[in-house]
């Protein structure tokens, strides 16, 4: 399976003075993905992806809570009423954490950015991270690839 494309519509809010999609928005951007990827919403059976095993919400026995977040901006994202194509994949499985991999394009399939995300599982009740579990092992296997690299100063 690899990667995957979620398409995301950017919000004339999401846009700043210079005609683009404001550095601050952009997170949001990759958090959009992010949930429709892995975080199931209790809809009914056949209706989520294998690989939306992740509960969230404040009722969920677990929080995923972002530990990291890197960007590199590589050319402005323009606003367009069409969606914007976000590749995402996991980089790296730990015990209680994953690294998930973005790759941030135009409706034009311009690569405008590229980032990664640190995840910590979390139990809610003790406030202290937990291990992943194996059916959540199991559903993020297919989305493993290799990591991007960043420039580095």
């Amino acid at each position: 399976m690899g990667r995957v494309r979620i398409p995301i519509q950017v919000r004339w809010s999401d846009i700043d003075g210079y005609g683009h999609v404001n550095n601050a928005a952009m997170l949001t951007l990759l958090e959009e993905a992010r949930i429709a990827t892995f975080w199931n919403a209790d809809l009914p059976d056949g209706a989520a992806s294998p690989t939306q095993t992740l509960s969230g919400g404040p009722t969920a026995d677990s929080f995923t809570l972002v530990a990291r977040q890197e960007i590199e901006y590589l050319a402005p994202l323009p606003f367009s009423q069409r969606p914007i194509g976000v590749d995402l994949w996991v980089a790296r499985v730990g015990g209680a954490s994953l690294e998930v991999n973005y790759e941030v394009r135009s409706s034009d399939d311009v690569l405008c950015a590229i980032a990664a995300t640190s995840i910590v599982m979390v139990d809610a009740a003790s406030g202290r991270p937990r291990k992943l579990r194996p059916e959540e092992r199991q559903a993020l296997d297919p989305l493993l690839e290799a990591p991007l690299e960043f420039r580095r100063r």
